[in-house]
């Protein structure tokens, strides 16, 4: 039986957050993945590599896995009712919702993390509290049929773990061992509770604009959520 996976791609994607797990489900024998977007023409990643996407969105299916990654370009999304209403009509077909790094936070505007546990990449893991979700700082993180990765890197160990819960988990320790995945990092920075506290400073800094918009096109979100609330229980 063929698995299927649909990856959303966009323009300002994390390389990584896509590459990892897609390395990893393309690996597993019947599965086949696609790269969604709005249209099929190239788009550019956040690191420039080129992305070339092999389904549009309107090329609706029901999947085993639906992925979202993360990436610079996650901010432009989060208001985009087009692609917020396209994951939420593709999660509600499909069998795992999933996300990557800071796609959680498209997972969250979309309505999908209430109450749920989940994860993202540690610099942002906080603003998951907009979205009533249960923030949990582990790599992989599961809820139900909701399984979320943390920041870049993780999203192979998310990986494995989709298809572990997919075909068993001698299927995904055959991936692991051909792809060699054994990390063993030369440096112990790679979590901010570990790294020397000059570099987890030099490191929020860098990424303290990002993290700032971010905050800002949440917070103007749960505004309008709360908004359509109030509006939605007064009385005819």
């Amino acid at each position: 039986m063929t698995i299927t996976v649909d990856f959303l791609v966009f323009p300002g994607i994390q390389l990584l957050d896509l590459a990892g797990p897609y390395e990893v489900f393309v690996s597993l024998p019947n599965c086949e993945v696609r790269l969604c977007w709005k249209n099929r023409e190239p788009v550019v990643c956040s690191t420039g590599m080129t992305l070339h996407p092999n389904a549009n969105l309107g090329d609706v299916r029901p999947v085993d896995v639906l992925c979202i990654p993360g990436g610079a370009g996650i901010n432009a999304l989060l208001l985009d009712d087009e692609i917020v209403n396209w994951v939420r009509q593709q999660a509600s077909a499909a069998r795992w919702i999933t996300s990557v790094c800071t796609g959680a936070l498209l997972l969250g505007t979309a309505g999908l993390l209430a109450g749920r546990r989940a994860t993202t990449h540690w610099r942002y893991h906080d603003l998951l509290s907009t979205f009533n979700a249960i923030p949990v700082r582990e790599r992989v993180v599961q809820d139900g049929n909701l399984i979320t990765g943390g920041g870049v890197t993780a999203g192979i160990d998310f990986a494995l773990a989709v298809v572990a819960a997919l075909r068993g988990q001698a299927a995904a320790e055959e991936i692991q061992l051909a792809l060699e995945y054994a990390p063993s990092p030369p440096f112990q920075a790679g979590k901010p509770e570990d790294a020397p506290g000059e570099v987890l400073r030099a490191v929020e800094s860098r990424t303290q604009r990002l993290y700032e918009e971010r905050a800002q096109i949440l917070d103007g979100w749960r505004h309008s959520q709360d908004n359509r609330s109030c509006r939605n229980s007064k009385p005819e």
